[in-house]
């Protein structure tokens, strides 16, 4: 009796490695997170501003496509990426930049040192608009376009590749 009552969490944990085996391998299409959030409508926002002025809102750019950006001054990918913004900004891209967890003092800072991209920055200092975007982490960038919709969007540090085959044609795209 003891000996059967000792095998039963070996017997447990056999049956939960069973089971896991089975989901990690079974064949099915695992939906991409991003690739999930292409066409669906971007969340609706207002963000108090970095400037403290008027608060940042998805309503000020209906009927144009923009950058939604993702960052942090704690991010060292944030700063390998800016480069990229900054040059999407000097070709004329509206982007609006997201402080995800940041502190405004911290976000001002990242920027005075680095050159601001941003035609506005929201605060989002509790992660709440991250989590209605759906983000996984920063930096990631969101294209919406005209119709307000996610067109395109990028986890990770933007390089020149990602801007030329991603960014870029997804902004034309939505512009047509």
């Amino acid at each position: 009796m003891n000996r059967a009552v000792a095998l039963i969490p070996i017997i447990a944990l056999l049956a939960l490695i069973g089971v896991g085996l089975l989901l990690l391998t079974r064949e099915q299409r695992r939906e991409n997170f991003s690739e999930g959030r292409i066409g669906r409508p971007a969340p609706s926002y207002s963000q108090a501003s970095l400037d403290e002025r008027e608060p940042v809102t998805n309503a000020l750019r209906t009927g144009r496509p923009y950058v939604i950006n993702v960052f942090a001054s704690w991010c060292t990918p944030c700063r390998a990426e800016h480069p990229q913004l900054m040059a999407l900004r000097a070709g004329g891209v509206d982007i609006v930049g997201v402080a995800y967890k940041d502190r405004p003092e911290a976000t001002l800072r990242f920027l005075t040192e680095l050159g601001d991209p941003f035609a506005d920055v929201g605060l989002d200092p509790d992660g709440r608009f991250g989590l209605e975007l759906g983000i996984t982490g920063a930096p990631e960038t969101f294209v919406i376009g005209a119709d307000g919709s996610i067109v395109a969007v990028h986890r990770g540090p933007l390089t020149p590749e990602v801007v030329e085959e991603t960014i870029l044609p997804a902004l034309q795209r939505s512009a047509d």
